[in-house]
Order: C-alpha cells, then sequence, then structure tokens
C-alpha cells in the first residue's frame, strides 16, 4: 500500500477523500502506516529536561568548536547529534562507516562541511580510532582558519572511562564535553502531556503511566505515538483510553507480522 502523507491521512479522518470510510480497517492501518514511525528528530524536537546547556551549546555551535557528549543508550545521543547535522547541514556517521568516511574527511584537501557529527565512539573498531584520532588534529590544525568545521562527537561514557586509544580519549575532552541526563517519569510524563495538549488532547494518568513502564523510551517515538493515538481515536470515534492505546499498537505488531510472512 503507497504510503500517503500526514496531511492526507488527517484529511481522510475527516472524511475529506473519496475512499474507505473512516472506521474501515484500510484506514486505520494507513493511519498506522503514516504515523507510528519517529518524526526526523530536531533541536527542537528534543525534549530537553536538565540538558538544556547541550541543548544551547548545539544550537550555537559554530566553526573551530568541538563538543563530546557522552550518556547511555535513551538520553538522546543519537537524536541530537543527528539534530544538529539537520541544523547544520552537516555530515553523520556511525561506527559502521567511520574508519574510510573519516578518513576521506581527515586527509582530503578540503573537510566539505560545516559539520561532522561521529556517534557511538565506543563502538569504534581499531581503524575508526585512527580516524577519529586524524580528524580532531585535523579540525585543531583548521579551528582558526576559514576552512574551519565543528566536530561532534557521541559515546557512552566520560571521555577519560572510554575503552579507546589513550591519544584518543585525550581529544574527547579538548573542548566542550557535556553528560546527557536521563528524563525522569516525571518530566516524561509531563512532556507527553504537554505535547498532547498541544494537539487539543487530554492523556489520562492511566495511558500515560502505561506508556512510560510498557513502551520503549525514545520520546520522539513516544510522541509520535500520541500523534498516531489521537488520529486513530478520531478514525475509530472512540475516546483515547487505554484499550484504545492497547488495540493500536496490537493492529501495527500484526499488520508487522503479515509483512514479515
Amino acid at each position: 500500500m503507497a504510503r500517503r502523507s500526514h496531511a492526507q491521512a488527517a484529511g481522510r479522518v475527516w472524511g475529506l477523500q473519496i475512499g474507505s470510510p473512516p472506521d474501515s480497517p484500510d484506514m486505520a492501518q494507513q493511519l498506522i502506516l503514516d504515523l507510528l514511525p519517529a518524526p526526523p528528530p530536531t533541536l527542537d524536537n528534543f525534549v530537553v529536561g536538565r540538558n538544556a546547556a547541550a541543548l544551547d551549546a548545539l544550537r550555537n555551535c559554530a566553526p573551530g568548536r568541538a563538543i563530546y557528549l557522552w550518556g547511555p543508550h535513551g538520553v538522546g545521543r543519537t537524536h541530537l547529534l543527528r539534530a544538529a547535522c539537520h541544523h547544520m547541514q552537516g555530515h553523520y556517521h556511525g561506527p559502521e562507516d567511520a574508519a574510510e568516511r573519516l578518513h576521506e574527511i581527515a586527509t582530503g584537501e578540503e573537510v566539505g562541511s560545516r559539520l561532522i557529527a561521529v556517534d557511538d565512539t565506543q563502538a569504534l573498531d581499531s581503524a575508526g580510532q585512527a580516524a577519529l584520532f586524524a580528524l580532531y588534529n585535523r579540525w585543531r590544525e583548521t579551528a582558526a582558519t576559514a576552512n574551519a568545521f565543528c566536530l561532534i562527537v557521541g559515546g557512552d561514557h566520560a571521555p577519560v572511562a572510554m575503552e579507546l586509544r589513550e591519544d584518543l580519549r585525550s581529544r574527547l575532552g579538548w573542548d566542550l564535553v557535556f553528560r546527557l541526563e536521563q528524563l525522569s517519569d516525571e518530566e516524561r510524563a509531563q512532556a507527553l502531556c504537554s505535547h498532547a495538549a498541544e494537539r487539543g488532547l487530554t492523556l489520562s494518568s492511566e495511558v500515560v503511566t502505561w506508556l512510560l513502564t510498557h513502551h520503549e523510551r525514545d520520546m520522539s517515538r513516544l510522541t509520535a505515538l500520541i500523534d498516531a493515538l489521537d488520529r486513530y481515536s478520531l478514525a475509530r470515534h472512540r475516546a483515547i483510553t487505554l484499550p484504545l492505546l492497547k488495540d493500536l499498537l496490537a493492529s501495527a505488531q500484526r499488520h508487522e507480522n503479515n509483512s514479515n510472512s
């Protein structure tokens, strides 16, 4: 089934397009396909919590500066690195392509971007670590020139605790370093309720509690799920309740199983 835009999905909910009636299985399935994927990460849709300083540094990162973000899975490292690339039209690299691509950037005549982001440095192999080491050296050499670029790097521990070659560990701390803090359940609940309120919705404490204890903790996916739940409730002509939420997730799981079979 061809994917439709969010605006088209909304139009179908309100009966503005000819086709399946709003409460048909096809309609519900299309809403799931359109709305369950997380939206692209941006600096604006990052839930800040206690990470305002890191977010501010990324918004104002100028060529010639370097930022190292660290924290465990789920704190938003990848979101922020990808969002910074979107914000400054930069290039994002994970450990799977780091060795080749970072070596090319570090040794080429021009870097070719105002921002380079390198994620999950704890997973770099020896070649990837050597390439990142060379890139840090290139960053420092050009920091005060017209060829300067911003370097943003992410890892799961503070520089001193990273299991990397010593000369690379020291470079991770050359400029700004921020520890990303997990959102508390209270902050997550507040963020979900605020997002729902922006759509004119009121989430019951039962729905919020279930989401926080049974669903993944990635806030971008949680907010995308709220969007899907809103439109699914319109398609089904039902109020937003815990049974409706479970029905939506069950429908999505059935569709995934059918697609994989």
